[in-house]
């Protein structure tokens, strides 16, 4: 046993420590700033680079400096205080895909230490008016062709991400962000003071298994991720040539902003951004713009996995996955066709404002199945949901972290919040884990998702990685059907290769040929696509209710 520096015995292969039954990350502490008085904005634009291109449109070829990409976040920060009366804790939307103008807001807004809240665009306007009634921006900022999803009887101005008007706009639209930009800063205002455990951002969870809930994130938690995702990608400070990032995941989720619009622009790295995601269009961005990072989720590795020849990739060397596991067939079907890749894991939750664990080389990727080692300043323990026991190595049960990056709490919801952060800073995830005698962790499943049949517990993501092992299914979703003999059953959602006549009869032959006979699916569904959230993560929630629609 080693001892920690507080005289804590604990494992140095594992982390656990016996004496507390906590496990601690086994990566190398990151330094964070004591300022207490520091905004996100601030610490990315003070940190020191060899970086000259901070932005680049993928369709227009349009570049932004650094100096330039500065200079903006300054302008439209003066702008929106002097001309729009935006104040600390005020809450301003951002509704749009990936563009330029992204980080130049995002940074813009928090810098005020107002708080920046985001949705999907491909939200319908009942979703968008629902979150808006409950988080009560001041103004928001939307693309030409997103204005009209804004609801018209909420009276607040709207700032056009365009960078001109045309005859016809919207008449609630006060400016564009460009003439915002333009304008005389008031030299009277007084900057208001922002600290770091004020709020920076509110994001709406995903909603896999329930309502969607506002996640409060302060400067804090935004400048503990930033220094973690530096450290785990070796872009601190004064290294080498910068690396080149595209972007195909949304600014709008926490892994796009924790990443894209905020933490890899205080390494000097150049961020290259696809609007939306489409496989020829990230294929010939990443050959034309030199991309050496390929930051996704799940499916994209999967699609590219399953290509009939590789791809090319021009100077790409690194992989980084987020939003789900990557099963073994998958990770060895990809490197069978692009041996020269390294594959990157990560886990986090919108929560933990990005990434609680990460496989940081190929070697650690190897171990498949894992999410990887707890990420740096990071703590954790495996509970037992039944009896809130605390577990030790290689025992499952429910994830419970704690770190400089976990959330504040949820947005005017006292009882989510208590249910979900205990009074120590414990974060319980509601993912089912374990962790090995190595340190590595591994995600079962959700707590919420585990399929009872017969009193067995079965695990929906163990089913369809064995799915997705076939060759005529592109993608795979199980679900728990109810049954009144044996409390419920898995249910397969498939989606066929293209021209595929595979049978339900054949799926369940396919399955019950490698499981325990409690695990196996015993009824199919063709889909034509399965139905996922930004980053990836299936909405099963949704094939819940087409399932038992029909009962």
């Amino acid at each position: 046993m080693a001892q920690r520096t507080d005289g804590l015995p604990v494992d140095p292969r594992s982390g656990f420590c016996p004496s507390n039954s906590i496990f601690y990350s086994k990566r190398k502490p990151v330094p964070l700033p004591s300022d207490p008085h520091l905004d996100v904005t601030t610490f990315l634009s003070s940190r020191r680079h060899s970086g000259t291109t901070a932005l680049i449109d993928a369709a227009s070829g349009r570049r932004v400096s650094y100096p330039a990409l500065w200079r903006s976040v300054a302008a439209l920060a003066s702008g929106l205080s002097s001309h729009l009366s935006v104040r600390k804790g005020h809450v301003v939307l951002l509704l749009s895909p990936n563009s330029i103008h992204f980080p130049v807001v995002s940074l813009a807004v928090m810098s005020l230490g107002a708080v920046l809240t985001t949705t999907n665009p491909l939200n319908t306007q009942q979703e968008i008016a629902k979150q808006i009634s409950g988080c009560d921006p001041i103004l928001a900022f939307a693309t030409r062709a997103l204005v009209g999803k804004l609801p018209r009887d909420r009276d607040f101005p709207i700032v056009l991400l365009e960078d001109r008007r045309i005859a016809g706009d919207d008449v609630r639209i006060r400016y564009t962000i460009e003439e915002l930009k333009a304008m005389e800063p008031d030299l009277r205002r007084r900057r208001e003071l922002v600290s770091q455990d004020d709020t920076a951002t509110l994001l709406y969870s995903s909603g896999t298994t329930g309502t969607s809930k506002g996640v409060v994130a302060t400067h804090r938690n935004l400048i503990s991720m930033v220094q973690i995702i530096l450290s785990r990608l070796k872009l601190e400070e004064g290294g080498g040539e910068p690396e080149t990032f595209i972007c195909t995941v949304p600014m709008f989720h926490v892994y796009g902003l924790a990443l894209f619009a905020t933490g890899l622009l205080g390494s000097g790295s150049k961020v290259v951004i696809l609007s939306r995601y489409e496989m020829g269009e990230m294929i010939r961005a990443i050959r034309e713009y030199g991309v050496t990072y390929l930051p996704l989720v799940p499916p994209i590795l999967v699609a590219m996995g399953k290509q009939a020849a590789p791809l090319p990739l021009g100077r790409l060397r690194r992989v980084m996955c987020g939003g789900a596991p990557l099963g073994r067939e998958v990770i060895e079907r990809f490197r069978e066709k692009y041996p020269a890749l390294e594959i990157l894991q990560g886990y986090g939750l919108t929560e933990s404002t990005g990434i609680a664990a990460s496989t940081d080389s190929a070697e650690e990727t190897r171990r498949y199945g894992t999410a990887g080692l707890l990420t740096s300043n990071t703590e954790a323990r495996i509970v037992d949901p039944e009896t809130g026991a605390s577990l030790a190595v290689n025992c499952t049960g429910e994830l419970w972290i704690r770190g400089p990056y976990v959330m504040k709490g949820y947005f005017k919801n006292p009882e989510a919040t208590r249910a979900t952060l205990d009074s120590e800073g414990w974060l319980r995830t509601g993912d089912i884990c374990y962790i090995d005698e190595d340190g590595f962790l591994f995600v079962v499943d959700r707590l919420k998702e585990l399929i009872k049949y017969k009193g067995y517990q079965v695990a929906p993501a163990e089913l369809e990685a064995l799915l997705l092992t076939h060759p005529e299914i592109t993608d795979a979703a199980v679900i728990p059907f109810p049954d009144r003999e044996v409390g419920q059953f898995p249910m397969a959602y498939v989606v066929r290769k293209a021209g595929s006549q595979f049978s339900e009869a054949g799926v369940m032959e396919f399955v019950a040929k490698q499981v325990a006979p409690y695990k196996r699916i015993r009824k199919v569904a063709f889909i034509s696509a399965i139905p996922k959230n930004p980053s990836g993560k299936i909405l099963r929630k949704d094939l819940i209710k087409l399932a038992t629609s029909k009962l």
